[in-house]
């Protein structure tokens, strides 16, 4: 399955053995960041998982942050208002469009 990881700085090193993980397993992953610890925001990895899924890059998306909670409305909401505006079947949205988030709590 080719699926698309994302995190923010909370996030980077579960991101990483994730991916290890899940290459491990044979699925393709398409990391979009965070590249390191340093401060970053959640919004603008949500995004890119969310895009990478709506365009087809990757078939299920991956966000881990630090609460988990923000980075799944922003990529789920991003795929829903871009499905809606395309008229797409409330279906096809669901089962296209979703991406999973993670809380990394220390």
């Amino acid at each position: 399955m080719k699926l698309v990881i994302g995190s923010d700085h909370a996030g980077f090193a579960l991101k990483v053995a994730m991916g290890d993980l899940l290459r491990s397993l044979g699925h393709e992953v398409l990391d979009v960041g965070a590249f390191n610890e340093n401060p970053s925001d959640y919004p603008d990895f949500a995004e890119a998982v969310g895009r990478a899924v709506l365009d087809g890059k990757a078939e299920r998306g991956v966000l881990i942050c630090g609460s988990g909670v923000g980075a799944s409305v922003a990529a789920n909401k991003q795929c829903a208002m871009t499905l809606t505006r395309r008229t797409r079947a409330w279906n096809m949205m669901t089962s296209t469009c979703w991406c999973w988030a993670r809380a990394w709590l220390e």
